[in-house]
């Protein structure tokens, strides 16, 4: 990668099928974001739609984009029924900013109140962030997003994209729900009935998504013969995914924000990516066709488990013409 100079040095961070998250800039310089946790209909694939929890109204949240050394304000505001915080997945911050209350000391966020989270980002890499407040529900419900820090020095490439890893337990039958169900207070089961409950305490995976969305609606990773392109790769699910890329090779260049030695780096086509870790990948894109990128775990490749057509954990990279 050294001595490779892109089109664009300052080429796009690109969440396919997520909005990036809105912030101003202060006179003082200060980046201020806000988040608004609260419940969302979200759709899956073709009509499946679940009642979740979100930011901003997205599952997954808005990916954060900042800049290493920047000073950031986060305030969020919590529109659930219930209390949250946000926790900054892998950043260096000062326990009060940790989004741990309890044992980790952090504020939690009641119903309808919000608090302001601050800390400047001293490093650079790939992150994430997620309630930690109920987490084994509210994780899995869909309170999850990304955080991307541009490095003071980064490796150029041409294009760059952000892939969040999650798993669903849908509850297609829906007359079996009882009124303990998690979901019950989700204000849509006022509003609509095709509206599928989701069971967070639940191991029965039946849909695998890409930032939010099961193949055939996960949107495809374009590229154009002999660019360079770095996939980050994030997984907030209950199992590890091993990503498995056809027709390339691609360098392993980075893991949980920390870049990987040249001397260090591994060829690979496929990667596990466990709970709670990131990676960052690279390609040259040299072999041009549509090529499928998914997980290699077969289930995680289907929609209900069925095996009539492909979907899941899976997107195509595409060569533009």
């Amino acid at each position: 990668m050294h001595g490779y100079l892109p089109e664009n040095p300052q080429t796009p961070i690109i969440t396919p099928n997520v909005k990036d998250a809105p912030f101003r800039v202060l006179k003082n310089g200060v980046k201020q974001f806000h988040l608004r946790a609260e419940p969302v209909v979200h759709e899956l694939v073709n009509g499946i739609k679940i009642r979740g929890y979100g930011y901003n109204g997205s599952i997954p949240g808005p990916t954060i984009l900042v800049n290493q050394g920047d000073y950031v304000q986060i305030t969020v505001e919590n529109r659930l029924p219930e209390a949250t915080s946000v926790h900054w997945h892998g950043l260096i911050v000062s326990n009060r900013m940790d989004g741990v209350p309890g044992p980790g000391g952090s504020p939690i966020i009641q119903p309808g109140e919000s608090f302001t989270y601050e800390f400047r980002i001293q490093q650079s890499g790939t992150f994430m962030y997620h309630s930690h407040v109920h987490d084994a529900k509210q994780e899995l419900m869909g309170l999850v997003g990304m955080l991307i820090s541009r490095g003071i020095y980064e490796e150029p490439v041409d294009r760059d994209y952000v892939l969040l890893l999650q798993e669903w337990a849908v509850q297609m039958e829906m007359h079996q729900q009882t009124s303990s169900h998690p979901m019950n207070d989700h204000p849509s089961k006022q509003s609509a009935s095709n509206i599928y409950d989701i069971d967070p305490m639940s191991m029965m995976f039946n849909f695998f998504t890409i930032n939010g969305k099961a193949y055939p609606d996960t949107a495809p990773l374009f590229v154009r013969y002999g660019e360079r392109v770095r996939i980050r790769l994030g997984n907030l699910s209950m199992d590890s995914h091993p990503m498995h890329f056809h027709g390339h090779e691609f360098s392993v260049t980075a893991v949980d924000g920390n870049p990987i030695p040249m001397m260090a780096r591994l060829k690979r086509n496929t990667i596990n990516v466990a709970p709670g870790e990131t990676w960052n990948i690279e390609f040259l894109a040299n072999n041009p066709g549509n090529w499928v990128f998914h997980c290699h775990k077969p289930h995680h490749t289907t929609n209900m488990h069925s095996i009539k057509d492909m979907g899941g954990m899976l997107t195509m990279v595409r060569y533009a013409k």
